[in-house]
């Protein structure tokens, strides 16, 4: 319980707005690498998880990827590109990582959202004519922002918990304090860093979770209310004549 204490008494103490890197200072420089990955990744992932959800082609490619992709050691890979890029484009071999891990969630997140939706629902749109481009954009994509959603939520918590390690190769970040309390037994600075990452990853997941719940079309929520209605609604009285 006194190391719990000692890591907050660390967190707000005054000397964490001075020095070489400030608390504040390190928290943005995570989010920074966080999003950044996430967005990157987002740009690749999405449309080819769209292709895959939308035509059906590649489903079998995508998910060995993916697995692939989430075996691969994140720290190996920082190293790796850091040491063939070069030191100057360190950020450049960090960043690659971390779009690497986000990748494979939000690819799943974006067929997977497709391949969720009823058949007939497709089917249907196609009957009053809508084009192909039409039933992407307005059913399609409506009807699986639910589990894309789920899939940036599940993408961004890999990415912030891993950016840490980009303090391994001199980046910053909140992973700074992490290395830097190990070798001088600072348990105090290394649990209240781990801890400062713990609430930022529980504060993402929070906000992801608001935007996951409010992203669902009006019309999926509403088709069973009146099956519920019914279930509770008596049933009429019948009298004589």
């Amino acid at each position: 319980m006194n190391l719990f204490l000692d890591a907050f008494a660390w967190i707000f103490s005054p000397d964490r707005l001075t020095g070489s890197l400030t608390l504040p200072t390190a928290i943005w420089q995570h989010l920074a690498f966080t999003f950044g990955s996430v967005a990157i990744a987002a740009v690749i992932a999405i449309p080819a998880g769209w292709a895959i959800g939308h035509t059906g082609r590649g489903r079998e490619f995508a998910v060995a990827l993916s697995g692939a992709a989430r075996a691969i050691p994140t720290l190996g890979l920082v190293v790796l590109l850091y040491l063939v890029i070069g030191v100057v484009y360190k950020t450049e071999a960090a960043v690659v990582a971390f779009i690497v891990l986000a990748i494979p969630s939000i690819l799943a997140g974006a067929y997977a959202g497709f391949e969720a939706i009823d058949r007939s629902v497709i089917s249907a749109g196609r009957a009053v004519g809508m084009t192909e481009w039409q039933i992407l954009w307005r059913i399609e994509v409506p009807l699986g922002l639910t589990l894309l959603i789920g899939g940036l939520r599940s993408a961004t918590l890999q990415v912030v918990a891993t950016v840490t390690i980009a303090a391994y190769i001199g980046l910053g970040g909140i992973g700074f304090f992490i290395l830097q309390g190990i070798p001088l037994r600072r348990f105090d600075e290394v649990l209240g860093a781990s801890i400062v990452v713990v609430v930022l990853a529980l504060a993402l997941d929070g906000l992801f979770a608001l935007v996951q719940r409010f992203v669902v079309p009006r019309g999926a929520t509403a088709r069973a209310l009146p099956a519920r209605e019914t279930r509770r609604r008596p049933a009429p009285a019948i009298t004589a004549p």
